[in-house]
């Protein structure tokens, strides 16, 4: 007979998630379940729980049981949500593999934060910018979170989307001036020039690839503790150029069968790509294209 051990604390990261995904505070879900709001951070941070207590969490947050037990895919249709469960898996995680477009967040400049801001205002007028103060604060977290850990991060890049975001520049919609669009794109290439000082800087560097192949338009990470999978985090959101962190699901599994091909999608297309200094001169070539 196989017994399987619940994860309380992992139950405990799911919940909080769902709740930021759902935009509820922790006042609002213990009105809901006539508890405290000490009782809520309490079950976000792994208290045991009663069976019902469950369910009825999962049905105010708009998800499965079986979700929450982290036996069946966690779905998020908001960047909140998504980007704080990958918070919570990059931090107990010793090494990544990241395909993010144009690259991972996490290799950005101190400075990109703003222009991020700036491009979601961008791409949604009509929309409250305090609507993404909260998405924001949870990625300047991850950043954050990430240069104080520095868990091992094995970056695939597409030269394409890199030529992409310099043709661009940092905008979040097309119907600027072309004043706009010229600083715009500077600012794409100190992104790019950032880029190639962490490769430079190989005492901390994360392992960059650049392929020139055809790259799949879908991004993805896979979270490993140790040898052992944890995690596959498949993302609809874009935090480049043009960005969304509203539309669309993203998914997050711990099946071995979809983390198994999706290691093996990326360890067929790293290797042929470009590292070190031969990554370095591609990049640069490509800046001066632009």
């Amino acid at each position: 007979m196989i017994t399987r051990t619940i994860d309380y604390c992992a139950i405990g990261q799911r919940l909080r998630a769902y709740r930021i995904a759902a935009s509820l505070k922790a006042e609002d879900v213990a009105e809901s379940l006539k508890i405290s709001r000490a009782a809520v951070y309490r079950l976000e941070k792994g208290e045991i729980v009663k069976i019902d207590t469950l369910e009825r969490l999962a049905f105010l947050l708009d998800t499965s049981f079986a979700s929450l037990l982290g036996i069946d895919t966690e779905y998020y249709s908001s960047g909140e949500g998504f980007f704080e469960r990958m918070r919570q898996l990059e931090q107990q995680s010793t090494h990544i593999y990241s395909h993010f477009d144009p690259f991972s967040f996490l290799l950005t400049s101190s400075d990109y934060l703003p222009h991020l801001a700036m491009m979601l205002n961008e791409a949604n007028k009509s929309i409250d910018p305090q609507k993404y103060a909260t998405t924001l604060s949870i990625l300047k977290d991850r950043k954050a979170q990430f240069h104080q850990s520095v868990p091992k991060v094995i970056n695939l890049i597409s030269l394409r989307n890199v030529e992409r975001f310099l043709h661009i520049g940092l905008v979040g919609n097309l119907a600027i001036s072309p004043g706009k669009k010229s600083e715009r794109m500077l600012l794409a290439r100190k992104e790019v020039y950032h880029l190639i000082q962490l490769i430079e800087q190989q005492s901390l560097s994360p392992t960059i690839a650049i392929t020139q192949e055809a790259i799949p338009s879908i991004t993805f990470q896979i979270f490993y503790q140790d040898e052992n999978p944890i995690s596959l985090a498949i993302s609809p959101f874009r935090l480049g150029e043009l960005p969304n962190v509203t539309t669309g699901i993203a998914s997050i599994t711990s099946s071995y069968d979809a983390i198994k091909r999706y290691r093996h999608l990326f360890d067929k297309l790293c290797e042929n790509s470009a590292k070190n200094k031969q990554a370095i001169d591609l990049l640069k070539a490509t800046l001066e294209k632009f």
